[in-house]
């Protein structure tokens, strides 16, 4: 009998595993390559907020007989799309959402008060007969008179004391074909509009026009009138030459009056456009000046660099050959989530250019937790001791490094999706992106920390040179901060009662400060107007709001914004009352332009907040049952308890603070909860897989061994984070201000959380309800095989 072994499965799997860093480094390669061509080759599409121009939502209602229904506002949605391309604006955006509402991005157009003037008027334009002249009524009149038989009186546009009784309307809007302003060149008569018909339209025309035809010349009978929204644009008396009964034929005619260029423009672009099913009214209004979104473009970029260098530095300086070359996949990651933005069609906003940017920072995570298990694994005590010189294995260490770090690398930035999502799902206008370009960002960072990293980790380490050399690669030795809680290890879990209590008395403070000072909630969530005013000169708080006072809204609330800006914010605001203002700071701060203008309606801002809460309250549902899915229901608890706290915590600064709580701090508490977990579940997991090789050692002695373990991580990790926000901070201006401190308390308070509050929480749940004791549970898995009935 042969005794040679059989080596056939080793070796195929030697095969393998051989081929496996081959398959990742064409992986990488192609998703490099398709990256590089599509941020060549596709331009990104920018928000309002960063190109400038006019957001509006319109919102159908109910009118006479007619429902707002998705039909209807489907039908008035092509009707808006007609009167904006009338006017001309370059790359209009139309689109429904939800059931009766009708978002409109109109680029460039930094007056909104024509633009919601002509796309948001139902326009019910109709033709009658005059039947005769009266007295014009006095102007406090607030309805136009109209009788049963459809017949109304309105007041004359060619006399001004005079008022026209008008027949039943003989045809309407629909019959419209096409209307266009004209300019008469040749007799000087200026511009007039000219309307074509279509089928019936043009037999009920020139059944009117024949009509008044055969009328005396001076009867105002001779007359018919063009209606437009109660108001009568045009009452034309009929030539000499039209024939009686006969009428103007062709199915073409020319409205003229004392039209100017403008006047003639949207009068036509009106007609064209038809008259809408349902009555539309505004509900949000925001206008961004072009100056406003290049300085936020330029900040973010400056922000992206000087963070993304600090940060390359940072990881360089901690992990040396690997930490260059996971900066290098830092700059593949950005390429990569840059080019999934543009290929997607995925608009770029001013939140989501902040996302992009953070994502920056934490894509540094995944990169930190692959190299500390790596130097763990490294550094571990070999089991031969009698063989000091037993060589370590740089490969050996690495490939650990990312099969021990992928768990948690998952964990971690599947909770960060989940924040995303809701931030898509719930989120209106620029904050729905940040929700987009931050779950491209996890996306990407997986890729670029999971095989470009590893991919060029792995050749690196293959070298003669770093293998003679490895603490180039910074894999060798500890660090200090690993050397300090080696020698004087943390005693966190077994004083639960400390640590609980004192994070129980920083959230009474911050329930003090939402108690007693109150939330500064922001326009979108009160419903309201807030105008931002650009300034020539600086203008301090006092005297602009003894500027707005004079104009005639002493209550309206009034802070400097920006450098030498002023924004006011009132509950009700005009468009005629907006440019009161503007004239009423000129004294004081020169030339004054409006570089901001949000108009939400008060239903819209009731809808915002009721859905904030709702976010808030899925995402913390949301993390209790994927965290009870991955671990025991005690650990999930505390993991979610510790993202409660932190939650509180920022909310409470900003309310001691004064700060402003508007869509985008909701961006930032939603990327809290995403990163408070994200921290906590590292730190599980890693006391999950102690405990299962330690079942001898109490737990809280395992859990304050996790977090000695784990803390570098996450300094390193919050350092990266750091960076980004600092810039953020200093540099992204008022926009990205707010939004930065609220992320930069909540990197700050989610690693206090971890280590104060997750983790002696799990050890307090854990003793309250414990695991099945090692030995019982083997002594029942033992007795339950004895009593199988399986023979041998």
């Amino acid at each position: 009998m042969s005794r040679t072994p059989r080596r056939t499965p080793r070796t195929a799997g030697a095969q393998h595993r051989s081929r496996a860093p081959l398959w990742r480094a064409l992986l990488a390669l192609a998703v490099v390559g398709v990256s590089l061509f599509f941020a060549l080759t596709t331009p990104a599409r920018l928000g309002l907020d960063l190109k400038g121009g006019t957001h509006i939502v319109l919102e159908t209602r109910n009118g006479p007989g007619v429902r707002a229904d998705r039909a209807a506002t489907d039908r008035a949605l092509e009707v808006l799309r007609q009167r904006v391309d009338a006017l001309g604006v370059a790359e209009p955006s139309l689109s429904r959402a939800g059931e009766n509402r009708i978002l409109v991005e109109l680029p460039g157009v930094q007056d909104p008060r024509e633009a919601a003037e002509v796309i948001g008027r139902t326009a019910q334009l109709t033709f009658h007969p005059v039947e005769e002249v009266t007295e014009r009524r006095p102007q406090g009149k607030a309805r136009p008179e109209k009788g049963e038989d459809g017949s109304r009186v309105l007041p004359d546009p060619d006399d001004k004391r005079a008022a026209l009784r008008l027949g039943s309307a003989a045809l309407t809007g629909e019959g419209v074909k096409n209307a266009e302003p004209q300019l008469d060149t040749a007799q000087g008569s200026g511009w007039s509009v000219t309307v074509d018909f279509r089928g019936g339209a043009a037999d009920k025309w020139a059944r009117l026009t024949g009509e008044a035809a055969c009328r005396p010349v001076d009867a105002p009978q001779r007359r018919v009138a063009i209606v437009l929204d109660d108001r009568i644009v045009s009452a034309p008396r009929i030539q000499d030459s039209v024939p009686c009964r006969t009428g103007i034929t062709g199915g073409s005619t020319q409205i003229t009056g004392d039209f100017g260029d403008d006047e003639a423009k949207e009068l036509a672009a009106l007609i064209k456009g038809g008259a809408l099913p349902v009555p539309v009214e505004v509900i949000e209004q925001q206008t961004v000046g072009p100056t406003l979104g290049a300085d936020a473009i330029r900040a973010s970029a400056q922000a992206a660099v000087i963070g993304l260098l600090c940060t390359a530095v940072f990881i360089t300086v901690v992990y040396r050959l690997l930490g260059a070359l996971a900066t290098v996949a830092l700059g593949a990651y950005g390429l990569i989530s840059y080019a999934a933005l543009v290929a997607l069609g995925a608009t770029l906003t001013l939140p989501g250019l902040a996302g992009f940017v953070l994502a920056i920072g934490m894509a540094v995570d995944a990169n930190v937790l692959v190299f500390e298990r790596a130097r763990e694994e490294y550094n571990r005590p070999r089991p031969r001791p009698d063989k000091p010189r037993q060589e370590r294995d740089l490969r050996r260490a690495l490939r650990t490094g990312f099969r021990q770090a992928y768990t948690a690398v998952i964990d971690s930035n599947v909770t960060t999706l989940l924040a995303a999502g809701l931030l898509f799902f719930f989120a209106t206008g620029p904050v729905k992106g940040f929700g987009v370009t931050l779950s491209l960002g996890v996306l990407a960072s997986m890729v670029s920390a999971m095989v470009i990293t590893r991919v060029l980790a792995e050749w690196a380490v293959r070298r003669r040179r770093v293998r003679r050399r490895p603490g180039l690669t910074g894999l060798a030795g500890s660090s200090r901060l690993r050397d300090r809680l080696a020698a004087r290890r943390p005693r966190l879990a077994r004083r639960p009662r400390l640590w609980l209590t004192t994070m129980a008395g920083l959230v009474l403070v911050a329930l003090a400060g939402i108690g007693f000072r109150g939330l500064e909630f922001g326009v979108e969530f009160t419903g309201g107007r807030m105008v931002e005013y650009g300034t020539s000169r600086t203008v301090d708080a006092d005297t602009a709001r003894r500027a707005v006072a004079d104009a005639g809204f002493p209550r309206a609330v009034v802070q400097e914004a920006g450098e030498g800006g002023v924004s006011v914010r009132t509950e009700k605001l005009t468009d005629a009352e907006r440019e009161r203002i503007r004239e009423g700071l000129e004294p004081a701060g020169g030339h004054v332009s409006v570089e901001r203008d949000e108009l939400v309606g008060p239903s819209l801002g009731s809808e915002l907040r009721r859905k904030a809460l709702i976010a808030l309250s899925i995402a913390v549902g949301a993390q209790l049952l994927y965290l009870s899915v991955r671990f025991r229901w005690t650990f999930a608890t505390a993991a979610v308890a510790a993202m409660a706290q932190d939650v509180l915590l920022v909310v409470g600064l900003f309310a001691w603070l004064g700060k402003p709580v508007d869509s985008v701090f909701l961006a930032a508490l939603l990327t809290v909860v995403g990163y408070s977990v994200n921290d906590t579940v590292v730190v599980l997991d890693r006391l999950r897989g102690m405990r299962r090789a330690d079942r001898a050692t109490p737990l809280p002695e395992l859990a304050d061994a996790a977090v000695a373990r784990t803390l570098p991580r996450t300094v390193n990790t919050g350092m990266g984070a750091l960076f980004i926000l600092v810039a953020l901070a200093l540099l992204g201006g008022d926009s990205l201000t707010d939004f930065s401190v609220a992320l930069l308390a909540g990197v700050v308070f989610g690693t206090a959380s971890t280590v104060l509050t997750a983790t002696p929480m799990a050890a307090v749940l854990e003793r309250w309800r414990p695991r099945p004791h090692p030995e019982r549970a083997d002594h029942a898995r033992q007795r339950d095989r004895d009593s199988s009935g399986a023979v041998v």
